[in-house]
Order: C-alpha cells, then structure tokens, then sequence
C-alpha cells in the first residue's frame, strides 16, 4: 500500500518572520517518487551557500564554521549494486592524550548519552509500558478517560499493581533500541561476504540488508495471520519506520519508501544517523552523505534533513571538536529556505544570545524554545524541524554539558520523545561516557527490548567497545581537510 503524506510544506517562498510560525502540515504538492530499486532523486541539487542567512542577522556573533565541511546535498547520496540498572558502570578508560576522551569513550558517551536522554524524556515510560501485560496499560487509558470526563487533575500514570515493576523504571526505551539496531549493521558489514568494498560501501550494503531482513520478517507474519489486522509484528516503530517497512513489502525502494510515507518528515532517522557517524569520524560530509543512504528508507525531505545534521555534528564531536564547530557542521547541512534550516538557525541564535548572557544557559532557554520553535498544532511532536533545532541549540546554550543539555530537552514536553535522545547523543560524544553521571551510565546501558524484544538484555557499553574497536578513529583536524 502506498502511503500519502500530509504535513507542512516547506517551500521557501512561504517563510514568515520568525515570530510567525512556518505553514503547517498540509498536503504535499510535489509529484511521487518512482518506484523501483534505489530510484534515483531528480530534484535539483541544494546551493552550498546561504550568504542571507536569517541567523547571521539576528545574532552579532555567530558560529564558527568549519573549512572543509562540503556542501549541502539534496539527493540521495551513490548507492552499491535489566539488571545493569543495580550496578555501577563499568570503569572507563582514561582520556587519551590532552584533547579531552579517547576515541573509544567518546563512542561509549554517543551509545550512553543518546539512552540517557531517551529514558529521561517522560514517553519513555509508556514505551517501556509495552512489556507489562496489556490490561495495565488499558487500566491506564481508563483511568485517564475518568479524569477527563470528571474533570480531576490526577493524572494516572504506568502501573505495575500486581506486576513485576522492574519495565516501569528508569531506563531506555525505542530510540536506544533503534539505535542499537544500526550499531549492529555496522558492525555486520564487516563480515568477509562484504570485504572487497570500500568501508562506506561496506555498511551501505548492511543497511540494505538490516532494511529488507526485518521488512522480510515483518512480511512472513503477515502471511502467518488469518489476515493482515491480525498479524503479530515482531517490533513497535514509529509511524514513518511502519510506513517504510510496509512500502519494502510491497516492492517499493528508497527514496519512495521514504517520499511515500506519511510521516516522512519525523526524527526516526536522525537517532539513527547519530549512530552511523562512528563510521566517518571527523568527516562531516561523509557522515552526512551515509546518514541520507540510511534515512531514506523511511523520511524525506526535513526528516533526511535533519538526519544529515545530526551525523555531520557527531561525526565532529567524535573527532574533538568544540560543541559550536559542531553545530556549525549541522547548520551547513541544512538547506536554505527549508523549515528545519529556519528553526534551526533561529534557534542557535537564541542559544549564542543565551551563552553570552551567563545566566540561564540551556535551562534559561527552554521558555524561549517552547514559545519559538516548537509546533503546538501537529498531533505528535516528532517533527525534525522541531527535535533537532532544539538538540543543537541546548548543545550549544550548555557548551556540550550533558548534564544541562539533556535535562533541559526533557523539560520541553512536546518533543520529550526524541530531542533528549538527541542532544544526549551530541553532548555524551562531546564529553565522553564519563561526563556522565555513573548513575545514569548503570540505568541505561542495558535496553529492555520494548521496541524490538530480541535486543532485551543489550549492554550498550559493550556494543560501544565493538563499535570502537570496528571503526576507525580520526581528529576533527583530520575530518575537516576531506572535500
């Protein structure tokens, strides 16, 4: 089944003084992509320069930004023919030379970041819901129908009642998991059957096959079931996630998995970009180039988008470069005129006027944020022109400060989902895992399988220590001298 898209459009003629917002979600106007293996994009290449742009204006001191970044692209890029919660962390190795974390941490402090500020966003709590037994949580939707029509201010919230609490606690939930399901394509693509391609060759393969084994999987349950509302999905996704699986079902290939899709604009594929920059540490553009081979299974448009900044600025952040050389790298992904390149800009300069001030930082910038940035209308506040603006900016606004950035994120309730998620995964690469706090590295280093119940039991730290060791390390002056 083909999927039809409805949200905002981002065209760039329709952009408003900031103060007003973008226009919202609407149908889309441009023709669909064919269907076919890999079709190709045929929308005209993004300008690489952005001369006018709205944030050199608004802020008297803007970011930094990095030679040697490369240009924005716009196309898809070449494709090939639980109980970790009881204990402490486990040691982390010490900081190599005077740059600050070794390759290795910084990687640990990515995986552990992102998982930090996935369970610290209060959605997490219902995505970990999903592994008690269904009538609790039907309890739950009782129980806040009774507050509605009685109009009481207790809110329920998950409940155990006579259940093993142990899901209910603190700990990660889909974003982690999702993540974790890229880290171990990139580490299947070393496997022999793939060593005669180049390393970005080599995971751009293993996407392929990750993609097309799960959407097979997802196929051979459909076909189990009486009929199609009744099958046993072996996973829980997001919308956008669903749509593109459903789309490799039927025949259909990037980009139309992605164009086809109604959520095609979401976050899904920027958590899952931070992951894949392990694999070009210090070359944003390259990073950039793999996140969009990868997002294009399941966004388009701002949501490949965001995708491309979000690797572009870890892929610095794991090579040591400051948080501002960082977000400048996201920034440059962006292309002009596009509404995550608008909030985004207006954002980072909300955040430079926040550090310059002293006071406040990024908890001083949540209102500014919520009342600026953040979409009120749309039904579900995963838009990436809303999580990674708001990622970059706390960022930034705490110099790469974990324990500020992520916070911060949680307290804007509605992108709670992602945009922690995000900023962990920035901030934890900035500093490394031991930035932060060892209660939280035990908390979250081991996933519950909520979204994907065969990675339950996962040790995110030991996955990161194959992930270092997988992959090679680089200096952010290294990176910025690739085109």
């Amino acid at each position: 089944m083909t999927h039809h898209p409805t949200r905002r459009t981002s065209d760039a003629a329709t952009a408003e003084p900031r103060g007003a917002r973008a226009p919202q979600r609407g149908p889309r106007t441009d023709e669909p992509a064919p269907p076919g293996p890999h079709a190709p994009d045929t929308r005209p290449p993004v300008p690489s320069a952005r001369p006018d742009s709205p944030a050199a204006v608004r802020d008297p001191d803007p970011l930094p930004t990095p030679n040697g970044l490369g240009g924005r692209r716009s196309g898809p890029g070449t494709r090939p023919n639980g109980p970790a919660a009881e204990q402490d962390a486990d040691p982390l190795p010490s900081p190599a030379g005077l740059g600050g974390p070794g390759a290795g941490e910084r990687v640990e402090g990515l995986l552990l970041g992102l998982a930090s500020g996935d369970a610290a966003g209060w959605p997490a709590a219902r995505h970990r819901a999903a592994r008690m037994p269904e009538w609790t949580r039907r309890l739950t939707r009782e129980l806040d129908t009774f507050a509605e029509q009685n109009e009481t201010t207790t809110l329920p919230v998950p409940i155990a009642l006579n259940q093993p609490p142990e899901p209910l606690r603190l700990g990660p939930s889909d974003d982690a998991e999702w993540a974790a399901f890229t880290a171990e394509a990139v580490l299947a693509s070393r496997g022999a059957l793939l060593s005669d391609l180049t390393r970005d060759r080599q995971v751009r393969a293993a996407v392929d096959l990750a993609w097309m084994s799960l959407a097979a999987e997802i196929s051979s349950a459909a076909a189990r079931a009486p009929e199609v509302e009744s099958a046993v999905i072996p996973l829980r996704a997001r919308i956008s996630v669903r749509a593109g699986l459903g789309n490799l079902a039927t025949g259909l290939r990037p980009p139309a998995t992605g164009h086809d899709n109604p959520h095609f604009f979401d976050d899904a594929a920027c958590v899952r970009a931070c992951v894949l920059a392990v694999v070009h540490p210090g070359d944003p553009a390259a990073a950039a180039d793999l996140a969009e081979y990868d997002a294009r299974y399941t966004q388009d448009e701002d949501g490949v988008h965001g995708a491309r900044a979000m690797a572009a600025a870890v892929a610095l952040a794991l090579a040591g470069a400051p948080a501002a050389d960082c977000v400048a790298a996201a920034l440059h992904q962006l292309p002009p005129g596009s509404e995550i390149a608008r909030n985004a800009e207006h954002a980072v300069a909300l955040a430079g006027a926040a550090r310059r001030a002293g006071h406040g930082r990024a908890f001083g910038l949540v209102p500014l944020l919520e009342h600026q940035i953040i979409d009120h209308v749309y039904s579900y506040g995963i838009a990436a022109a809303d999580t990674v603006p708001v990622a970059l900016a706390l960022v930034l606004a705490s110099d790469g400060a974990v324990e500020e950035a992520v916070p911060a994120a949680a307290c804007l309730s509605r992108v709670a989902d992602s945009a922690p998620a995000l900023a962990g995964a920035l901030a934890g690469a900035l500093g490394g895992a031991r930035s932060l706090p060892a209660s939280w590295r035990a908390a979250c280093r081991t996933l519950a399988g909520c979204a994907l119940p065969r990675l339950a039991g996962l040790d995110l730290v030991e996955l990161a220590g194959r992930l270092a060791a997988a992959e090679p390390a680089a200096t952010a002056k290294e990176g910025l001298g690739h085109p």
